[in-house]
């Protein structure tokens, strides 16, 4: 490769040894465990109130790091440090051991969400940290969180938490792009981590796939939508039916061309770079730079105040998809993308002289004020993902010249 990508390689490695050095030096709880992650630009801590998604996110990237650079016992010491709180502390278990949304810093609960993501995040946690030690606790930990998000996201048992959707479904029901999108992921994990049920695994992300593309793949509106009906109705009447969520799309894009390069789908890679293409293009603010976070699919106002920012995790998965998609295919429209996202980056996100990324900018690229470096929906998961699987394709098509 040339010398910007050898540069770039480098920048990506330094900025990983910082993001990596930045949460174990600041996050991780003493005294409690698990990880705090409402920190300021300096690692100052403004909250100690404890994020159950960040607790699992946490625990399997330290675990990750792991299984991609080899075991540190300082690694494993934190993931298995957020593991232990999550037992402890963030069941509820007159719900059925689901697991809470927040929790004090000393564990007590606050608040539970419907939403299942703090068992998706648990789940891959508890698989990773498996696949590197054969701890079969937790890899009984990991079954159960995916089954009960199967079962969730199905309809297959009665929600123990209770809660209300949130619109009322004798007036209208609808599927959330989430659901499937997160669970591919989870799939692909628990697939290499837990390979004794593999058939399982492959076919649910098969089936998830499928679901996203029937369900929320538009091609006649260019774009892919965040809430449809049931069997995959637009209802662009409504605000809510409107939404696209570029990033979220993006980072969906490059799970559909891992699955569909694991299935050997063309027909599939074909459709992940569409929904690429259509996000990337409708998403990026042309007047200042980044992605912005929210857009309405017919050009109609966003209703989410926040809708014209640029948020950091966004930009991680556009970084991925893009240097995946040329990895694939060849197409110096994918490079292009991802050499004019990581200039984005270095200078809107990064900062090195405290390491990590600033996690919300404004739409004109300067951090809010004051700028923080994690909080409730920001931990040690998008920013280290990324630039851990930007190293990995880095050197595999260095090595490949």
């Amino acid at each position: 490769m040339d010398k910007k990508f050898t540069e770039a390689h480098a920048w990506v490695k330094n900025e990983l040894d910082a993001c990596v050095k930045f949460w174990l030096d600041h996050g991780m709880d003493k005294e409690y465990g698990g990880v705090i992650t409402c920190l300021d630009r300096k690692g100052q801590i403004f909250s100690r109130d404890k994020s159950i998604w960040m607790q699992g996110r946490c625990g399997w990237i330290f675990s990750y790091l792991c299984t991609v650079y080899g075991k540190k016992e300082e690694w494993l010491n934190a993931s298995k440090s957020c593991l232990d709180f999550l037992e402890k502390y963030c069941h509820n278990e007159k719900c059925g051991g689901r697991l809470y949304f927040t929790v004090t810093g000393d564990g007590k609960p606050l608040r539970q969400r419907r939403y299942c993501h703090s068992e998706n995040f648990y789940t891959i946690a508890n698989a990773e940290y498996y696949y590197n030690t054969g701890d079969k606790e937790a890899l009984e930990h990991a079954r159960w969180g995916y089954e009960m998000v199967w079962n969730l996201n199905h309809g297959l048992i009665e929600d123990p938490v209770g809660a209300p959707p949130k619109t009322e479904t004798a007036t209208r029901q609808s599927r959330a792009h989430g659901d499937p999108m997160i669970y591919l992921n989870v799939s692909d994990i628990m697939r290499r981590c837990d390979p004794e049920r593999k058939e399982l695994y492959d076919a649910r992300a098969k089936q998830c796939a499928e679901e996203i593309v029937k369900y929320f793949y538009k091609p006649e509106l260019k774009c892919t939508l965040e809430t449809v009906g049931m069997n995959g109705e637009l209802q662009t009447d409504t605000v809510a039916g409107r939404v696209v969520n570029p990033g979220h799309d993006i980072e969906g894009s490059w799970f559909l061309l891992k699955e569909a390069i694991y299935e050997g789908n063309d027909e599939l890679k074909e459709i992940a770079q569409n929904i690429y293409k259509n996000a990337i293009e409708a998403g990026w603010d042309d007047t200042y730079g980044g992605l912005l976070y929210f857009i309405d699919a017919l050009g109609f106002p966003p209703e989410a105040y926040e809708h014209d920012m640029k948020l950091w995790w966004p930009h991680n998965e556009i970084l991925i998809a893009s240097l995946m998609f040329y990895k694939e295919t060849g197409d110096e429209y994918y490079l292009n993308w991802f050499y004019k996202t990581l200039d984005y980056a270095k200078e809107h996100f990064a900062d090195p002289e405290y390491g990590e990324w600033f996690g919300y900018l404004r739409r004109d690229g300067l951090p809010t004020e004051p700028p923080c470096k994690g909080s409730t929906f920001k931990g040690p998961f998008h920013v280290p993902r990324c630039l851990i699987t930007l190293d990995q394709l880095m050197t595999e098509m260095e090595k490949n010249l």
